[in-house]
This record gives structure tokens, C-alpha cells and sequence, in this order.
């Protein structure tokens, strides 16, 4: 049976000596194809059987493993591909996106990840969107950061800081020794969750404030998460480097 499935490559690996097992993040979740005699270099699947490649994929669907046999592409992703830093974060964020579909498959966190490479690739920062990203994702986890009251005593007003420890806002009553980030960094926490990635046309904010906002969601992930990708420890390095 033909079908056509809407996708993005985020994993390959080689498959006898021509061709490659790839695996596609779509909306109904994770799917494996083989792409047949793709390493050869005449083959008219050699351009499109690596990460990455967006499109709609025409495969020839089993129940144990499909075999591709054409990708009409949606977009080349050019931007990303030729920018370490891109790269970088993309890779990141297609790492968490696969942690997050195995604890959740809905079919929002494809719309949610494919929205955010796009904005990279269009150039927007890619700090930002990844912390936004991250965000929204710890909803399908089960575990967002309390941002619309105080998540002590529940006070709406006087909002002073935001703790990792205590799972969201602090108001001035409920603050202990907790560290007072930027009242920027507060609001544009809550705004990141809640935003529309796709309709994002700005991304310009200080470094300072990045950096806070950066440094809370690290924080939230390694205490809640459990999650431990090695593409987040080297865009962590990038970042000292840069």
C-alpha cells in the first residue's frame, strides 16, 4: 500500500552496504523506512535519505518496516544546514522532542518542533526559540512551572522573582533566599509558554535576559526531567565558547 506521510529525518543509520534505515518524526509519532541503495551516488534517493530532510514521503507502507520510494520536500532547511550554532540547537531540540514523544504521542509537539526549526532556519534566534520550545514541551511532561500565580500561596499580585525549587512564581510574602531575576525575564517566561511559534516575527532580547531565562530552564529541566541528551551539554559548551 502507497502512502504519503508528512515528516522530517531525525535519525539514520546505515543498512548493508547501499542503503539506509531512517527514522521519521511525524505527526501519529516515530516511523522506520528503509531508503533502498541511497549510498549510491546516482540514486535519486541519495539527497533525501538524511536528517533533516523535510517533505512528504512516499512509501511503500508494511506493518514491519516500509520502503521509501520518492520525498516531494517542503523545505531544504538551507539556513540551519550551513550554520554550526543552528545545527546545534536543531539537534537539541530534535533530541527532547523524541524524549517527549515517548512519554507523550500527541500530535501538537510535531507541530511544535517542526514551527521551531523553521524559525531558526528564517533566522530567528535560535536560543530563544529552543527556550520557548522548551517550555511548552514540559506541558507534555507533565510538569509546567506554575507562571500565572504564586506557586506557594497562590497570590496573583506583587510577583517578585521565579524558583526553580518551588515550581514557578514567587510573590514578596512567600520569596526566601531565592535569586530576584530581572522582572523582564519574569514576564517573557509566561510569554514564551504561551505564545504562537508560528506566528513569532520578533526575537530581539538582551543577552542578560536571555541568559536568565536560559538559566531557569536548565535549571527546571535537570531538577524535574530526568533527562540527560548529550546535545544539550555541547550547545552548553558552544555557549561558553561563543
Amino acid at each position: 500500500m502507497i502512502k504519503k506521510v508528512e515528516g522530517i529525518i531525525v535519525k539514520e543509520i546505515p543498512y548493508k552496504e547501499t542503503s539506509k534505515i531512517l527514522t521519521l518524526l511525524t505527526k501519529d509519532g516515530m516511523l522506520g523506512i528503509i531508503s533502498k541503495g541511497c549510498k549510491k551516488m546516482k540514486s535519486p534517493l541519495s539527497a533525501v535519505s538524511n536528517k533533516l530532510t523535510y517533505g512528504v514521503f512516499h512509501i511503500n507502507y508494511r506493518d514491519k518496516l516500509s520502503t521509501l520510494i520518492e520525498v516531494d520536500i517542503i523545505d531544504t532547511l538551507s539556513q540551519i544546514r550551513k550554520d554550526i550554532t543552528k545545527i546545534s540547537y536543531v539537534s537539541f531540540l530534535t533530541d527532547l522532542t523524541i524524549q517527549v514523544y515517548k512519554h507523550e504521542n500527541n500530535k501538537d509537539i510535531y507541530d511544535l518542533y517542526i514551527n521551531s526549526i523553521l524559525k531558526i532556519n528564517e533566522g530567528y534566534d535560535p536560543m530563544v526559540i529552543a527556550n520557548i520550545l522548551e517550555l511548552k514541551l514540559l506541558d507534555y511532561l507533565g510538569i509546567k512551572p506554575i507562571i500565572d500565580r504564586c506557586s506557594v500561596c497562590g497570590n496573583t499580585n506583587d510577583i517578585v522573582t521565579i524558583s526553580s525549587y518551588k515550581g514557578g512564581y514567587l510573590c514578596n510574602h512567600c520569596r526566601g533566599n531565592e535569586k530576584i531575576y530581572n522582572t523582564k525575564t519574569i514576564k517573557l517566561i509566561r510569554m514564551f509558554y504561551y505564545v504562537d511559534i508560528s506566528k513569532i516575527s520578533k526575537t530581539e532580547i538582551s543577552l542578560n535576559i536571555k541568559k536568565e531565562i536560559n538559566e531557569f530552564i536548565d535549571d527546571y529541566y535537570s531538577r524535574y526531567t530526568g533527562l540527560y541528551l548529550k546535545s544539550k551539554e555541547f550547545l552548553k559548551n558552544l555557549n561558553k565558547i561563543s
